[in-house]
């Protein structure tokens, strides 16, 4: 008798549990999804026709309660193109038109599980978005319609004040591209330790071990540090900084033999709805082989017309300059207007000149009545202007717009 009571009891408890772990991950569960149209219009100075793509991304997804420290995502992605294929997808054979890199797929975009009951630690397995500092070296590739999103498990914890130690094993990578060479087995470790000393000094300290199963050239070792921060000059304006060391060599299957460096310097003010800003960027080489960043967010470096997203073979210095303006307070639609113009002049660290880059945007979010259960409207106008030099460059414009929103 006390066995089936036992017994009774152990159930009812059970199902107690159960129900709670329902009730928090379906009760509480919020679906969410996105929504980016985009115009992209590629001019070179060569036989390829001008490229001509209106492509739409789609994202639906959900998003479990929390039980216990644990709850999971799902989201699938789906990107397509509107009206005739008049550019080169890199898959769908239309190779006489310049290349928009915005392939049609459906796929799983993320698919984790992630458990937070230990003190400041998160632990998360499955396909996921990994960003590390500024995503020079590993990021999403967020400008694309397609992510890019690694099969991974990860690591942070936060137990330490203004330390976050985060580690991630990547056993494959989900590229932007659909077809060959969009799943990229790997065996790679990416290890990074960010320390807040103050706002004038953040910290972060990394090394990458990638090894790429299928694209050995590109495996490489890569150790470095970055240090970010900013501060009040006065009332009105703040100066702000950057600057990166890194080191990187060949790792695993790479038959090459390397060891080059990365920098980065660059400062800005800002005041006034205004930002001024300049830097320098160099990636070097030996003449032969460069030093590499096969898993970055590339469009976010050196000219949005993406000339340079394999670096060069002479390696790559980047001198830019640019200017930031958001109005507030006109009591017009100018209100939260982004206007951004940058300036880049490129030449190979090794010896070349490769030209020199103008990019332009306009960008602005607008509110949404609340029964459209939307997030705000963004709108981007974007313009990339590269003059070539030094073959095999050739000059190259290109346009962009673009229209979205979330809910």
């Amino acid at each position: 008798m006390k066995k089936i009571i036992f017994m009774l009891a152990t159930s009812a408890s059970l199902l107690s549990h159960v129900a709670q772990a329902k009730m928090s991950f379906i009760d509480d569960a919020e679906f969410f999804g996105e929504a980016r149209y985009r115009f992209e219009h590629v001019d070179q100075d060569n036989a390829l026709e001008n490229a001509k793509a209106h492509t739409l991304r789609t994202n639906f997804g959900i998003e479990s309660g929390e039980y216990k420290g644990l709850k999971a995502l799902v989201e699938a992605q789906m990107v397509t193109h509107l009206g005739s294929e008049k550019f080169n997808s890199l898959n769908n054979g239309e190779t006489g038109f310049s290349t928009v890199a915005d392939p049609d797929t459906v796929e799983l975009n993320r698919a984790w599980v992630e458990f937070s009951g230990l003190p400041e630690t998160s632990i998360k397995l499955g396909r996921q978005f990994i960003n590390l500092n500024n995503q020079r070296f590993v990021g999403t590739v967020g400008w694309r319609q397609n992510d890019q999103t690694f099969d991974s498990f990860t690591v942070s914890n936060t137990s330490i004040d203004k330390l976050k130690i985060q580690y991630s094993y990547v056993d494959n990578v989900d590229r932007i591209f659909e077809g060959i060479g969009d799943q990229q087995d790997s065996d790679t470790h990416l290890l990074d330790l960010s320390y807040k000393f103050n706002d004038w000094v953040n910290a972060s300290v990394y090394g990458y071990w990638m090894d790429f199963e299928d694209a050995a050239s590109l495996s490489n070792e890569t150790y470095g540090i970055r240090l970010t921060g900013k501060g009040a000059v006065n009332d009105s304006w703040t100066l702000g900084y950057e600057a990166e060391y890194a080191q990187q060599n060949d790792y695993a299957d790479n038959t090459a033999s390397y060891d080059e460096g990365y920098y980065h310097v660059g400062a800005h003010v800002s005041g006034h709805g205004f930002t001024f800003g300049a830097g320098h960027e160099v990636l070097e080489s030996d003449d032969t082989n460069a030093f590499k960043t096969p898993l970055a967010t590339l469009h976010k470096f050196n000219g949005w017309a993406d000339m340079f997203l394999n670096t060069p073979a002479a390696g790559l210095e980047d001198s830019y300059a640019k200017i930031v303006y958001k109005p507030s307070g006109t009591d017009s639609v100018l209100d939260g207007t982004k206007f951004l113009a940058m300036y880049h002049d490129f030449s190979g660290e090794e010896g070349g000149d490769f030209g020199s880059e103008i990019d332009l945007s306009v960008s602005k979010s607008f509110d949404l009545p609340e029964e459209y259960s939307l997030d705000n409207l963004n709108v981007q106008l974007k313009y990339a202007d590269y003059n070539a030099e030094d073959a095999p460059y050739v000059d190259t414009q290109k346009i962009w717009f673009q229209i979205g929103t979330k809910f």
